[in-house]
């Protein structure tokens, strides 16, 4: 992967023919309550020093991704717009920084149906965030968590449901890695030899969680499934030298995954 162009809200890398888009949604400042041990035990004064903290709070970005394969644009996730914290909902501006017209994005499809990855679908002033979309794509097993979210009505009959496997055009699959939800979904990106998995939130808190990937999050619907489906696309990244994509890594979120002696590690691009 090749990077082309960069600014405070987004990063545009190339894959080939393919241009990935990291679109900065904003970040999200959590206790560090939420980080959870083997058991469901929470952390306390034993929290690595190597961690970060702001103001005592663990800080995560929110990242979603476009994937433009020269006809159109799909994206993946598409942050929270207004629907919960103010330091969130900057989708709009890093599209503009990003020179990509909404108009262009005719497939969004989500990784899960966590707020800070779907309620982007409408803007703070209420219209649709992407007026010519054709295609909404939600993980199967998390239809009926969608058409809960009051707030998206007008989007309930639009979803379709997403299966493992699926394959959303010539470059893009999608891949199951549930746990952190019951149908939390990696997308696997390819692009002349070239291969990012676009994950989601298989690691909340990169500065822990590749060296200590035994380590879950408090919203986690199956914290064992995460821990598996973590250590599952861990491995497969790192033995395949692919890159990766996570929607709470931290700005713009890309890079690649290595083995060490006893865990992994990331190495941004």
């Amino acid at each position: 992967m090749e990077r082309i162009s960069a600014g405070p809200h987004h990063t545009t890398y190339k894959i080939g023919d393919i241009t990935v888009t990291s679109l900065r949604d904003g970040y999200v400042d959590m206790p560090i309550r939420r980080l959870r041990q083997p058991g469901n035990k929470p952390f306390g004064a034993d929290l690595p020093p190597q961690v970060p903290l702001f103001d005592g709070a663990l800080r995560l970005s929110v990242n979603a991704f476009a994937i433009d394969d020269g006809h159109e644009i799909t994206l993946i996730d598409t942050g929270s717009s207004n629907a919960w914290h103010p330091t969130m909902g900057f989708l709009p501006q890093a599209l503009g920084e990003a020179q990509i017209a909404v108009d262009r994005i005719r497939t969004v499809t989500f990784t899960h149906t966590h707020l800070d990855h779907i309620h982007g679908l409408i803007l703070p002033d209420g219209r649709d965030g992407f007026p010519q979309l054709s295609r909404l794509l939600v993980p199967r097993p998390e239809l009926d968590m969608f058409r809960a979210e009051a707030r998206l009505q007008r989007f309930h009959r639009r979803a379709r449901p997403l299966d493992p496997g699926q394959r959303l055009s010539a470059n893009i699959e999608a891949i199951a890695t549930p746990g952190h939800e019951i149908g939390h979904t990696c997308f696997r990106v390819t692009g002349d030899g070239e291969t990012l998995l676009v994950w989601g939130d298989l690691v909340h808190v990169p500065s822990l969680q590749f060296n200590r990937p035994e380590v879950a999050w408090e919203f986690d619907a199956d914290q064992e499934q995460a821990r598996a489906s973590r250590l599952q696309i861990l491995a497969l990244a790192a033995d395949n030298a692919y890159c990766v994509a996570g929607a709470h890594l931290d700005s713009p979120g890309v890079g690649r995954v290595a083995r060490t002696e006893t865990a992994f590690r990331f190495e941004p691009l």
